[in-house]
């Protein structure tokens, strides 16, 4: 099994009620494609409460059945609909991948 695991810090200019929209906005996008990709076995994204200068604003957890799942993933229509929305409004991301 292949665990991916995503960190994103949003603009510092996307504030107040659009923030949250925009949030949930992706949210919804990634938690719909339970079912939808092949391999995928399970995702959700968390919105973090924490509010350091070190701490992630939106994270993902998914996992995937194998590597080959993942590179599915990555390509597939639905996710790229998603990496659009997300690149217009995060400054930082950061990937971790391993396999258990």
């Amino acid at each position: 099994m292949i665990k991916h695991i995503v960190f994103w810090k949003l603009r510092d200019d996307i504030v107040g009620q659009a923030r949250n929209e925009k949030l949930m906005e992706i949210k919804r996008g990634f938690e719909a494609m339970r079912g939808q990709i092949p391999g995928l076995l399970a995702i959700e994204l968390g919105i973090t409460f924490s509010q350091g200068d070190e701490s992630a604003d939106f994270c993902l957890y998914s996992e995937f059945e194998s590597r080959a799942a993942l590179d599915g993933y990555a390509t597939h229509p639905l996710h790229q609909a998603l990496v659009s929305v997300v690149r217009e409004v995060r400054v930082e991301r950061r990937v971790a991948d391993y396999e258990m």
